[in-house]
């Protein structure tokens, strides 16, 4: 069409932690003033031409007195959000020849404009520079997200504070700023296991759930100290690599969690309230944020007042915990979330608390315990590698726990997890937890008394398959922390008696 002048310009669309590239284009022809957005966009990109509209006014510029056609391609992928703000702009103006930048092609653009042509943040930034990483190109985010793009090593992004500033970088009048280099030092002190005073039988549990990354149900009364026990297990495990957090800081940058790059390395933890909603838990809304799950990937969920939490709400882990990942699906959306966290989970042994402590009378019937316990299917207890007993101190034991004689076993124990831990790495190349069936065959060999045994406390015990090779995954963690190459009928033994449940039921 005569008169038509067309401009490409690229930016990325948020799909859970991936980042697909977005080409918007922009028609400028004669005609009747208007501006449509086609392309699937949802309210707050269809929105977008009149906050452009504005921005382009009050950067100095003038807004085409022509028919604006923006196009976002594919036409087939849910555009939303205000993100594609500064790349309309853009295409804007070098669709009505008001800037001529050379080079376009070497970059992307994200951005939401205010009214006055300021840019503001949005989610998504550090997926969208893993993808630009790939293909080349240098990506233009707004300051407000310079702590994310500060965490980018190959400086493929720059800052810009306002649409004026791009436009006098693209025409080579101002050039715009790299991020400033995050320094990801880890600040603050961690909860040491130290300060939990006696117990010692759950700081070992905890000990290897730390070293194998195994699931724990620890059941107690209330103040012998469960809470702060799943507390301090993240300080427990080794830092994350740098490939690992950089994918934990995605889940946050498309979350609308704030970020803390001071924490950058350590593993998360996450403690929802039991009135958390199976949505808040396992994600969800449209467009599907993550839950709780995929923000503790990698990292600690702890669930307290296990029994608390609707039973349709704990049945919606049963899937994540063994695949680590979790499907969305929601009409016109299908997004995936890593989701492979350590389920931490706390429970009273009854209503009252105080079933099994001796200092105290239990005041619930026999049906109540029942109903209590069964508010936790068995499918979620069979999931949860270890059950072990929280008792309460005796008042000789607090006294001699917060003595200054008192020896802490335990100072050594970061040593053990990481030892045991880097021997999981270079056995089979991730920790014991993880094991596959077949990796579980050809790892923990057992010899054929030990079998015989093990098969007799399972009989003994209504062990399912799953559960047999759970018990099998938690002896091959108790040898690697003894530095054994084999499991003996001692490792066996210990890790037979963390399934309190199993001998409850």
């Amino acid at each position: 069409m005569p008169g038509m002048k067309i401009a490409t310009i690229y930016s990325s669309a948020e799909l859970g932690i991936d980042a697909p590239a977005v080409s918007v284009e922009a028609a400028a022809v004669p005609g009747l003033p208007q501006t449509q957005i086609v392309g699937l966009p949802e309210t707050a990109v269809r929105e977008s031409k009149d906050r452009v509209k504005a921005a382009i006014q009050a950067s100095g510029f003038e807004y085409p007195s022509q028919r604006i056609t923006v196009n976002l391609a594919p036409a087939d992928l849910p555009k939303s959000s205000g993100r594609y703000d500064l790349a309309i702009a853009i295409a804007i103006l070098v669709a009505s020849q008001q800037i001529e930048p050379d080079h376009l092609e070497r970059f992307e653009f994200l951005g939401e404009l205010s009214l006055t042509g300021r840019l503001r943040g949005v989610r998504g930034v550090l997926p969208a520079i893993s993808r630009c990483r790939l293909n080349g190109r240098r990506l233009i985010v707004p300051a407000d997200n310079e702590d994310e793009a500060g965490l980018d090593n190959h400086k493929m992004t720059l800052i810009a504070l306002s649409l004026l500033s791009v436009v006098n970088h693209l025409c080579g009048t101002k050039l715009l700023s790299e991020p400033r280099t995050r320094t990801t030092n880890q600040t603050g002190k961690r909860p040491l296991l130290s300060d939990v005073r006696g117990q010692a039988g759950a700081k070992r549990a905890l000990s290897i759930a730390a070293s194998g990354g195994h699931n724990l149900l620890m059941v107690g009364p209330p103040g012998t100290g469960k809470t702060m026990l799943a507390s301090r297990l993240a300080g427990l495990m080794p830092d994350m690599s740098t490939s690992e957090a950089m994918t934990v800081a995605s889940i946050v940058s498309v979350s609308k969690q704030p970020f803390d790059d001071q924490r950058f390395r350590r593993r998360p933890f996450r403690a929802p309230h039991h009135t958390a909603s199976a949505v808040a838990i396992a994600g969800g809304g449209n467009p599907p944020r993550p839950g709780e799950i995929s923000l503790a990937h990698l990292g600690v969920l702890f669930l307290d007042e296990l029994p608390e939490f609707a039973r349709h709400v704990l049945e919606v882990l049963r899937e994540p915990l063994e695949s680590g990942e979790i499907w969305i699906s929601r009409a016109g959306h299908q997004v995936r979330y890593p989701a492979r966290f350590q389920l931490i989970a706390a429970m009273n042994p009854c209503p009252c608390g105080y079933s099994t402590d001796p200092r105290r009378e239990c005041e619930c019937t026999a049906d109540q315990i029942w109903r209590y316990r069964s508010r936790v299917s068995g499918p979620l207890l069979d999931r949860i590698d270890m059950h072990i007993d929280v008792p309460p101190l005796a008042p000789g034991e607090v006294a001699r726990a917060n003595s200054n004689t008192v020896e802490h076993e335990e100072d050594n124990v970061e040593d053990i997890i990481s030892g045991a831990r880097g021997k999981m790495l270079s056995r089979q190349g991730g920790i014991n937890a993880d094991l596959t069936n077949q990796q579980v065959r050809e790892y923990c060999q057992i010899s054929m008394s030990d079998a015989r045994f093990l098969d007799l406390c399972s009989d003994k015990l209504g062990l399912s398959t799953r559960a047999y090779f759970k018990i099998l995954k938690v002896a091959r963690t108790i040898a690697d922390m003894s530095e054994d190459a084999d499991i003996s009928r001692q490792h066996l033994t210990e890790a037979v008696s963390y399934r309190k449940m199993d001998r409850s039921g």
